[in-house]
Parts: C-alpha cells; sequence; structure tokens
C-alpha cells in the first residue's frame, strides 16, 4: 500500500510569494514534498503582472527542481487576456497546473504522485 503523497499549501508551509527571493524560500520549504498547492493570495501583485518575470521564473524553478505545484484561481481571467492564456496553456503541464478548487488540486496532485 503506497502512502499518502505528502502535499502541503504555502501557507502550511508559512512561504508565500511576493517577490524573486521569495521563489526560493519556497523551493526550499518545499523541498521533499509530492506537490504543492498555491492560491492567489500565496502570490503577490508582480505574479499576475507577466511583464515582471516573476511568474516565468517561479515556474522555471518549480521545473528545473521536479516540484508539482498547482496555483488555484477560480477565475482565470480575472488577471487579464495573457494571464488566462498562461493558464490554458498550462492544462496539460506535467508539473505546473492552473486548478479552480483545492479539491481539484489535491486530487490531480495525488494522481500525480501514483505509480
Amino acid at each position: 500500500m503506497k502512502d499518502e503523497p505528502r502535499v502541503k499549501t504555502a501557507g502550511e508551509l508559512g512561504v508565500s510569494v511576493q517577490s524573486l527571493p521569495d521563489v526560493f524560500h519556497l523551493i526550499g520549504a518545499a523541498w521533499g514534498l509530492d506537490g504543492l498547492i498555491l492560491t492567489a493570495a500565496d502570490l503577490g501583485p508582480e505574479f499576475f503582472q507577466l511583464r515582471s518575470g516573476l511568474a516565468g521564473e517561479l515556474f522555471q524553478k518549480l521545473t528545473n527542481y521536479g516540484l508539482r505545484t498547482a496555483l488555484i484561481l477560480p477565475d482565470f481571467a480575472a488577471h487579464g487576456e495573457r494571464f488566462a492564456e498562461l493558464a490554458h496553456e498550462h492544462a496539460a503541464h506535467p508539473l505546473i497546473r492552473f486548478v479552480r478548487t483545492e479539491a481539484e488540486a489535491r486530487a490531480w496532485l495525488g494522481a500525480s504522485a501514483a505509480p
């Protein structure tokens, strides 16, 4: 019998991503987990401004370290058309997905961690 996947929220880890240095704190705090859940409250305004590069840096680090991450955003378009496109592009990404609910996040992360 396989153990339950180790999935934590950024809130449970006591971290958020407001700026680039926070990306490294997040990766360190989430090291060894099977999955990470981020909500809009865990992400600063810069993350949603794609020109800032914060989202790209975060996604690159999550991918480099193989950390499966679900971003919970009830309305992908609430942050603009380009952001909605980004969410759509990640619909089948193996490591980073945008979802609308925590239940959806946990279901995907749990399935992703299965053998």
